[in-house]
């Protein structure tokens, strides 16, 4: 019988070049939101030890200092807010941007739901003129660059208004990471305009809203099914002419349910890696998984500091 061979470990090529970006970046400061269990503690000291964040714990101090002490994490340097329970750390982070003490937030052993309520409250949280949405940047090893999946988490049904706006917070975060060109997929179930099949119809308002201008910064095509929208061979065989089919850098996807299935799809199908970022709000906001890897963890600390870095150009430029 035939030896079984591993197969070869990944690279990360995508997710290294999102780290080599930042390399020259000061650390972001960043506020971790309860980070009261090993992997979000680890995450952050991680992320701290490459010099992508520059993390402020925030959370019961004595709950911190047991997670550390107990798996031998190093915190002595970092600055540690106490705040009692969950959602008393979620406000409390998010109060640290109001006081510009931190340029993004990182979710810690919370619930999701917490901390994008304390983001999201009308009077004290985060918000801009922006919907909040969220992307995935994907590390596909079949796919020749990253991949931004949106939205997967947050948007259940988006209405066709909320699209516009989940579009352009992933072209920005597309130029924030250095795409050259942006090339965006409004997906369905398929490539032509059926009346029947409402995905489609709103494709094609948001492809004309960029003609007009009410979407900027990328090329869009829609609809579009997912292999006409990533696969050059389908594009060839179905006749599509579009600068966009086959060479999507940016999938929107109908719904959350829809977009769901298509990340974890890839992640446990084609061994993707997804890094997690919500947009829209007044600072990025970094979503990781007990489940996430390592790599992952820092990749999306990377694409915060990336989008923190283009927040900070666009604003010296507004001003001057």
């Amino acid at each position: 019988m035939a030896e079984k061979t591993l197969p070869p470990e990944r690279t990360h090529e995508k997710y290294q070049g999102l780290l080599d970006s930042c390399r020259l970046l000061p650390p972001t400061p960043t506020a971790v939101a309860h980070p009261c269990d090993q992997s979000s503690l680890e995450g952050a000291v991680d992320a701290a030890r490459m010099g992508l964040i520059a993390p402020i714990l925030v959370g019961p101090r004595a709950r911190i200092e047991a997670v550390a002490s107990e798996f031998a994490i190093d915190i002595s340097n970092l600055p540690i807010v106490d705040a009692p329970f969950s959602q008393a750390s979620a406000e409390k982070a998010v109060e640290l941007v109001h006081q510009g003490k931190a340029e993004a937030l990182m979710k810690g052993s919370l619930h999701t739901d917490e901390l994008m309520g304390a983001v999201v409250k009308r009077d004290t949280g985060l918000r801009t003129a922006r919907r909040v949405s969220h992307c995935f940047v994907m590390d596909v090893p079949t796919y020749p660059e990253p991949l931004i999946v949106t939205d997967a988490a947050v948007n259940i049904a988006p209405t066709l208004e909320e699209k516009v706006d989940i579009v352009q917070n992933a072209i920005d975060l597309a130029h924030a990471l250095g795409a050259g060109e942006v090339r965006v997929a409004i997906l369905s179930a398929m490539e032509t305009v059926n009346p029947k099949v409402p995905s489609t119809i709103e494709a094609a308002a948001l492809c004309k809203m960029a003609d007009r201008g009410q979407i900027t910064g990328a090329i869009l095509d829609g609809p579009l099914a997912l292999d006409n929208a990533i696969s050059l061979e389908s594009v060839k065989i179905k006749k599509i002419d579009s600068p966009v089919a086959g060479r999507a850098n940016v999938l929107v996807v109908p719904d959350l349910e829809a977009g769901n299935m298509l990340a974890k799809s890839l992640s446990f199908l084609a061994n993707a890696d997804a890094a997690g970022i919500v947009l829209g709000a007044r600072v990025p906001i970094i979503l990781t998984s007990r489940a996430d890897s390592v790599m992952t963890r820092l990749a999306s600390c990377a694409v915060a500091a990336l989008m923190a870095k283009a927040r900070r150009e666009a604003s010296t430029k507004a001003v001057a």
